[in-house]
């Protein structure tokens, strides 16, 4: 028996050792790409927005003095409003290898939950589907692609011994760019033209750029209206989130579709959303952006080769027109004829029974090379 001690957070001290566990836990980890760590902490910060429909405890687990594991417990009262079940959120979970610590980090988080009147709880979310989510099932062996997650295989030992059972899966896809699309992809594009359709990238700068997240938000809520664990978000927190993101935008993949002939508030049909691979960039930075992090930053960008498609949406009733090929066909156009062209793209990711977006992504050619899991489990 190891001893140990789980603790709840309450001091400042204790937030910086929670921000700083993970460093610990991947030390030898080849793979493991550090977050930003003042992006962690201010998800924790009293401005954050969910603490106007959520409340949360952090923990720490601490064998003597080193901390060695953590965990969130939240509630997020927009999810359960949505699913009509007293439904709570773990998160932001890293432990070393012990499966006693991390039984114990995941029942102090239980524990707390069912204090709250939580009857189930799921994860690892951090709070909510739209920030960090999921643990890798397979396809440890590779670094992640931006904004997604890794973690060492016994994370899934450790929930299975806790009773934790699979909710739902999730894909990522991995498409080669050294062969061109389909020839329906090409198609799709020429029948959405002359159905009047216009495409254009996203525009980046001023209050253009505004205007085009306002009416992304709008598409995106419309299109991902029903996603599953997926809560609402309002206008505010997406143009907040989307102007984190401003300046890592290649406008040569992330594509817009147009309806000129809808009302003119309200024509954007379509998007085909991809960024760089920024983590072969952040990987150097170890999640410190100081003056030095900034500049290994600014230095290794320019050796990303490979993209992440975050999105590809579209309204429904254009389905007929050939929208999302055209966006697809037109996105992964503009990424291979640059002057430094991207070598690879991974699409994720996309739960799996989400069959109309896998078909589109696997008409493309791309495969499945990663998969992650969502838990749950019954707390009375």
């Amino acid at each position: 028996m190891s001893t140990f001690s789980i603790k709840p957070i309450t001091t400042a001290d204790e937030q910086a050792a929670f921000i700083a566990v993970p460093a610990y836990v991947y030390r030898d980890n080849p793979h493991w790409v550090a977050p930003i760590e003042s992006s962690i902490a201010k998800q924790f910060a009293a401005e954050n927005s969910f603490f106007q429909y959520g409340k949360l405890q952090q923990f720490l687990a601490y064998q003597g003095d080193q901390p060695v594991g953590r965990v969130v417990a939240a509630v997020n009262d927009r999810l359960i409003e949505r699913e009509g079940i007293s439904i709570g959120l773990i998160g932001f979970f890293e432990c070393i290898d012990n499966i006693e610590i991390g039984q114990a980090l995941l029942n102090a988080a239980a524990d707390w939950l069912q204090q709250q009147g939580m009857t189930h709880a799921r994860g690892p979310i951090d709070l909510s589907t739209h920030n960090n989510c999921c643990f890798l099932v397979d396809g440890f062996d590779s670094d992640p692609m931006l904004m997604m997650p890794y973690n060492p295989q016994y994370y899934l030992d450790i929930m299975e011994a806790n009773g934790w059972q699979k909710a739902k899966d999730a894909y990522a896809y991995d498409l080669p760019l050294d062969h061109p699309l389909p020839n329906s992809f090409e198609r799709g594009y020429k029948i959405a033209q002359k159905a009047g359709i216009t495409f254009r990238s996203i525009h980046t700068k001023g209050e253009a750029f505004d205007q085009d997240c306002r009416q992304i938000y709008e598409l995106f809520t419309t299109a991902f209206a029903h996603n599953w664990s997926s809560s609402a978000r309002t206008e505010e927190e997406f143009m907040f989130e989307a102007r984190e993101l401003q300046t890592l935008v290649d406008t040569d993949i992330f594509v817009i579709a147009e309806d000129p002939k809808k009302d003119s508030d309200n024509k954007m049909v379509g998007f085909f959303m991809a960024l760089p691979d920024y983590n072969i960039a952040l990987k150097q930075v170890k999640g410190k952006l100081n003056i030095f992090g900034i500049l290994k930053f600014l230095w290794y960008r320019r050796k990303i080769d490979q993209a992440r498609v975050l999105a590809i949406c579209t309204l429904p009733e254009y389905s007929r027109r050939m929208v999302a090929l055209a966006v697809v066909y037109l996105g992964m156009k503009g990424g291979t004829e640059k002057k430094r062209p991207y070598k690879r793209s991974e699409l994720s990711w996309v739960y799996e029974d989400n069959m109309r977006s896998r078909n589109i992504i696997e008409s493309t050619g791309a495969t499945i090379y990663k998969t992650y899991r969502i838990y749950e489990k019954a707390l009375t």
